[in-house]
């Protein structure tokens, strides 16, 4: 998969699980669609999530630089 794609996907992932997890977002959301009794359990769900999307921006930009000290290696 390219670099590019797996930091955007981290970083996107990451903004919309913080902005669930943080702001009343789904809160405020799931109260006018009527499903607050699901309100209870979205940390179940969203931290998880927030971790993996951090874990996917970290490996991502770890794995670019891995490649971009490989190929700078390689022309010297």
């Amino acid at each position: 998969m390219n670099e590019n794609k797996l930091i955007k996907t981290g970083i996107v992932g990451t903004v919309i699980a913080a902005l669930c997890c943080f702001t009343p977002v789904l809160v405020i959301l799931f109260g006018a669609v009527g499903l607050a009794a699901v309100v209870g359990y979205l940390d179940y769900v969203l931290f998880p999530a927030l971790a993996f999307f951090i874990a996917l921006t970290i490996y991502a930009v770890w794995h670019r630089q891995q490649v971009q000290g490989t190929n700078n290696d390689a022309t010297d």
